[in-house]
């Protein structure tokens, strides 16, 4: 074991830290707040992953009965705005304004009485032979380091119901998020996969003070600004074309940066300002009178190698830029550390059980998802504060370089030290149970909602 070698001054001021975000989570749980915290505490401090909900009742930490534990997330309520206010005041304030969006499907395929269940797709799970599954969708909005490790700070996690168009609850958290950031030394960023509509944020995102960084796919096409003509008939709205796959049609950047990355060799990237698309009336556009021409940058980068030797070949990465002033470097690094939000997804959900529990409501999810939400953030917020209970096999690693499953390993040593809000149990004598003779009403069945394209 090595023994977290730390500043006792610094140490108590992120103890204090700490202390100080679990007080405003537990002020955030406005019902059931006892049970809903020391469920918290009890996912933070089991030894293994969680693969079952109610064992959790069995930690010492937890004082009630398992009965309370569903009852909590079934009658239960969390002031999502309130803990999204707590979130981001206890954002680190040395990364840097960099922020990552995906979402994530909570799958629940055969829960037939759960409402608002869509088909999403996944990429681990298949059904009929196809990576489409029906359950529920959130989008998480976390914030991203430059430090190589798999660290985010998650800043919001909405649900998107299936009938919702998923490019305004984009534009909504995005906004949302600005909003409560505030003056800002810089101008936030925001990286998005190639799931997402460039053209459509970058038009409803106008007004906001972001830039977006958004993959694009290297067979779209774009186009230029017209040249102005003296003839008669309508003006034209396209100019010269410029194909990703067709290096013919590529006139000379508007800005080149080149660099040296110890991972990927060296970098060079070109930009290409003020290119458009052609836009149809369908998805985002169906209701629009009259299609806008929506400018922005088109990013090339081509690195020298990957950071593993591999056999796959090596692709052009197109991005995407658009806002009021941006930093080709700060680009296409801020996009690579996109990834890091894919290492949150995957820690949440087989070490914290985020998708674990069936619960038959999407409002239980909801909150059970802020409770997964508040757990990795204590465990950010730990991490100078813990020792390194390490495996014998395990690489020994310096001090707050542990990773997520590290410091979860050594909470449950911290948690006695941090104190708790909740107060204890009124009886421990288990309840009379349901009475005899009684029958429970059929539920109703919802189908899953397949939304047209």
């Amino acid at each position: 074991m090595e023994t977290c070698t730390q500043v006792p001054a610094e140490r108590a001021r992120e103890a204090e830290r700490l202390r100080r975000f679990r007080s405003g989570f537990y002020r955030c749980l406005t019902g059931w707040a006892d049970t809903a915290f020391e469920l918290c505490d009890a996912a933070l401090c089991a030894p293994a992953p969680i693969g079952s909900v109610p064992v959790l009742s069995l930690e010492p930490i937890f004082r009630r009965s398992h009965g309370s534990l569903y009852k909590a997330l079934a009658r239960g309520d969390v002031d999502a705005d309130a803990m999204r206010d707590l979130l981001v005041e206890h954002r680190p304030a040395s990364w840097p304004l960099v922020f990552a969006v995906d979402a994530s499907t909570w799958a629940r395929c055969d829960a037939e009485t759960s409402p608002e269940r869509g088909y999403y797709y996944s990429a681990s799970k298949h059904s009929a032979g196809k990576p489409i599954v029906a359950g529920w969708s959130y989008q998480w909005v976390t914030a991203l380091d430059w430090a190589n490790d798999s660290w985010t700070a998650p800043m919001d996690a909405r649900r998107i119901p299936p009938r919702a168009d998923a490019t305004d609850v984009t534009v909504d958290q995005v906004r949302e998020l600005v909003t409560r950031l505030g003056d800002t030394p810089g101008t936030p960023v925001f990286c998005f996969d190639a799931g997402y509509d460039p053209i459509a944020l970058t038009h409803e995102l106008a007004q906001v003070h972001t830039n977006i960084v958004v993959r694009i796919r290297d067979d779209r096409v774009f186009y230029t600004d017209p040249t102005p003509t003296s003839g008669v008939g309508r003006p034209r709205r396209h100019g010269d074309r410029f194909g990703l796959a067709d290096p013919n049609t590529w006139s000379t950047p508007d800005a080149e940066h080149a660099t040296t990355d110890a991972r990927y060799g060296t970098v060079k990237v070109s930009a290409w300002h003020g290119l458009h698309t052609k836009l149809g009336r369908r998805g985002h556009w169906t209701h629009h009178h009259e299609l806008p021409i929506v400018t922005g940058t088109v990013i090339r980068v081509d690195v020298e190698h990957l950071p593993k030797p591999t056999s796959a070949t090596k692709k052009t990465l197109w991005l995407w830029a658009a806002g009021p002033g941006f930093d080709l470097d700060i680009c296409w690094r801020a996009y690579l550390r996109r990834f890091d939000i894919e290492h949150a997804f995957r820690f949440v959900k087989n070490t914290l059980g985020w998708t674990t529990p069936a619960l038959r409501t999407p409002e239980q999810a909801d909150r059970w998802t802020w409770l997964v939400v508040a757990a990795y953030t204590q465990l950010r917020l730990a991490r100078g504060l813990v020792d390194d209970l390490r495996l014998p096999w395990e690489r020994q690693r310096k001090p707050g370089r542990l990773t997520p499953a590290r410091v979860r390993r050594g909470f449950r040593r911290l948690q006695p030290t941090l104190g708790t809000p909740a107060s204890p149990p009124k009886s421990k004598t288990p309840g009379p149970g349901r009475p005899k003779g009684t029958r429970r009403q059929r539920r109703t069945r919802y189908p899953a909602i397949k939304k047209a394209a």
